[in-house]
């Protein structure tokens, strides 16, 4: 991985910048250990200085993908040596449950995008339409699941509802897990893992009431389930609401975050009149 260093890491370690990202104390074993670490060009082990806009390689870990490409593309809204944003359409799942299926997210990925490694970060409800990112690098992606524990990842959705009244803003804290009653099923229990959504805003049209939702969490179904244990199930639920048709009006519509290496705020938004 090529790293060119950003004034915020000036006059630190290589070892102490990484640190700073949360790359994990296995990978950075595997660094101190290694002998192809260069710094303009020059070998360098993991403690030495780093300085703004030294040219930093850093080896690979050895992990790759296994995903089989589709053979078909996916659309990149955002995409950098080190991570991507890409629009996930409705019914296709972000990836495969089984080594063997090829017609999700990640296998449209891996045939459009020119890396070994690509993986998720987040994930989406296979109904669910929107933004996802995905780490291109696996030092980039402990970086961005670390990020995404710490909420530093700030994930915006829209939910449309079948009510003509404003949602006041509300956040709904209320356990989930999934139903032993009732497969595929999630259900609020207080013996459920945290689960939290903030309701930020509403819009109400002749049709529905439309609803900026931030998830706190990223458990399973959590938006479905939350909404639904209010009494507002997202329009086109079959699994949590009355609707008879897949038609779910949820949308991942905006994903924001200050880019771990770049240093830079990366800020992807859905056009609403797309949703």
């Amino acid at each position: 991985m090529k790293v060119n260093i950003h004034e915020n890491f000036d006059g630190m370690t290589l070892e102490d910048m990484l640190k700073s990202l949360h790359v994990p104390k296995k990978e950075l074993h595997f660094l101190r250990m290694s002998k192809d670490i260069t710094i303009n060009g020059e070998q360098a082990p993991l403690n030495a200085p780093i300085h703004t806009g030294d040219a930093v390689v850093l080896p690979d870990t050895g992990a790759e993908s296994q995903y089989k490409p589709s053979y078909r593309t996916c659309d990149v809204l955002y995409e950098d040596r080190y991570l991507a944003v890409l629009f996930k359409p409705r019914g296709v799942k972000t990836h495969p449950n089984q080594m063997n299926e090829t017609n999700t997210l990640m296998n449209h990925a891996v045939y459009t995008i020119e890396s070994d490694y690509l993986e998720p970060v987040h994930r989406l409800d296979q109904e669910t339409k929107g933004v996802i990112l995905i780490a291109k690098n696996p030092l980039v992606k402990k970086m961005l699941d670390h990020m995404l524990s710490e909420r530093d990842i700030k994930r915006t959705y829209i939910a449309r509802v079948d009510t003509k009244k404003r949602l006041e803003p509300q956040t709904i804290d209320a356990p989930i897990a999934k139903n032993p009653k009732e497969r595929n099923k999630y259900h609020v229990t207080a013996k459920g893992k945290d689960a939290v959504t903030h309701v930020i805003e509403s819009r109400v049209s002749p049709e529905y009431c439309e609803l900026e939702i931030e998830l706190e969490t990223g458990r399973t179904h959590q938006i479905r389930v939350h909404l639904a244990h209010v009494g507002f199930p997202v329009i086109g639920d079959p699994l949590y609401g009355s609707s008879t048709l897949r038609d779910l009006q949820l949308f991942s519509y905006r994903i924001e975050f200050i880019h771990p290496l770049l240093q830079k705020t990366v800020r992807v938004e859905l056009d609403k009149e797309t949703l």
